[in-house]
């Protein structure tokens, strides 16, 4: 009997699905556990096994399309099996569920979703349209007619009026005629470039979410901003000491990651989830660390961060971020954060500030180690300075909490020891 395959919910955001390829074809025999499909998520592009068996009968969806979630995607059954009541019935109940959709949509305002944003497939470019700003494009060299060159009496006026020689301009016009537009984007000496191109790139479902959720948090929740200067000549000497010393290579966002921690272990105030009517104050501490891939942003979450070690941190980081760039993140590596750190020094970023990854409340942006000349014990000498700039969400933190935290996370990485503090 005929059995309809329904395209999967793969995250909690996910509304629609890609078919980023088949592995099966109509009339092929699928057994339960065959890789059937890769389906393409807001947030990952997942490979999507069969649970049933039976020959694949129809293709819903074909590669590079998207539907709705619990729309049909295939249908398994006997060979030569009738299934087009089954279709129909099929298409009636999707109809009949987003019609009820809109209805409570219109009744409730949609909360404020989480802008996590994860892997998935690259784009698939669009046809490139090129623009002109002629009507045609020039020819080569201008018309002639009767040992004259073919001109309209404004372009020979103009032309005149700045000197031009018509013999060198490339006439747009019906046949090669010198027109108004010929002269006026003439460069002496040159070729008028009378062409624009460009290629239209369709947004895959990643990029979709990106800007869907990050405008629902930055519109919704008023953002305000904490910056602090904090001293790294510690915090390289403890790395130089770490490396050298247990051959442990551990970056300064490890460092960061593990100082956070321990900062918001002691300010639960700023480790806190907005919820609509409640604020959520988080026991437990689950990083969000931000990651650029090709096509968008991934933030799988360190859970338990403060029981970790530095070296336990340091190859989680490592394992998440190979596994992102080879698109084998799931659905679990990137749920439950409570606090997020995006870190754009590596990139001779100094300073900047980030929008927060809903529903957490908070999210801090790490600035590049800068050497500038400082004062210490009232001489000016080399220094090594970092900028970090806390957001916060008005709603849940307030300036002197997110301050607070700021100060202890600063205390942790100037003294790198505290980090391994009980």
């Amino acid at each position: 009997m005929a059995e309809i395959v329904l395209m999967p919910k793969l995250s909690d955001t996910m509304t629609e699905g890609v078919v980023a390829e088949w592995h099966k074809k109509v009339g092929d025999k699928v057994e339960s556990g065959d890789l059937l499909a890769e389906i393409e998520s807001d947030k990952a592009t997942m490979e999507f096994e069969s649970f049933q068996e039976g020959v694949l009968l129809h293709i819903g969806v074909e590669a590079g399309e998207n539907a709705p979630v619990d729309s049909v995607l295939a249908v398994l059954g006997d060979e030569g099996e009738d299934i087009v009541a089954l279709l129909e019935k099929a298409k009636e109940k999707l109809e009949s569920s987003s019609s009820d959709g809109d209805e409570a949509k219109a009744e409730t305002p949609p909360p404020a979703v989480a802008p996590t944003i994860k892997s998935a497939a690259a784009p698939k470019a669009v046809s490139a349209p090129v623009a002109d700003l002629a009507q045609k494009a020039p020819s080569a060299a201008p018309a002639v007619l009767n040992d004259k060159i073919v001109a309209s009496p404004l372009a020979r006026k103009i032309a005149e009026e700045r000197n031009i020689p018509l013999s060198q301009v490339p006439g747009s016009g019906d046949g090669g005629r010198i027109v108004k537009r010929d002269i006026e984007n003439f460069i002496p000496g040159g070729v008028v470039n009378a062409r624009e191109s460009f290629t239209d790139v369709g947004l895959n479902s990643m990029r979709k979410v990106i800007g869907q959720r990050l405008s629902e948090s930055k519109f919704s929740a008023p953002h305000f901003y904490l910056t602090l200067d904090i001293d790294m000549d510690n915090a390289i000497a403890a790395r130089k000491a770490i490396v050298e010393g247990k051959g442990t290579k551990v970056s300064f966002n490890d460092m960061v990651l593990k100082a956070t921690a321990k900062a918001l272990k002691q300010h639960p105030g700023v480790n806190c989830s907005f919820l609509g009517d409640r604020v959520r104050y988080n026991d437990h501490v689950n990083i969000g660390v931000a990651m650029a891939v090709d096509n968008g942003l991934l933030v799988p979450v360190v859970r338990f961060a403060d029981q970790l070690s530095l070296q336990d941190i340091s190859a989680q980081v490592k394992d998440y971020a190979i596994r992102a760039k080879e698109n084998k993140l799931t659905p679990d590596d990137w749920a439950g954060s409570t606090f997020t750190v995006s870190n754009l020094g590596m990139f001779g970023i100094e300073q900047f500030t980030s929008i927060i990854n809903a529903p957490d409340a908070a999210i801090m942006a790490i600035g590049g180690i800068k050497q500038i000349p400082v004062v210490k014990n009232n001489e000016i000498v080399p220094g090594n300075v970092m900028k970090v700039t806390l957001s916060c969400d008005h709603r849940a933190v307030d300036g002197a909490v997110g301050a607070a935290f700021l100060q202890t996370f600063k205390q942790i990485l100037e003294n790198p020891v505290l980090m391994y503090e009980l």
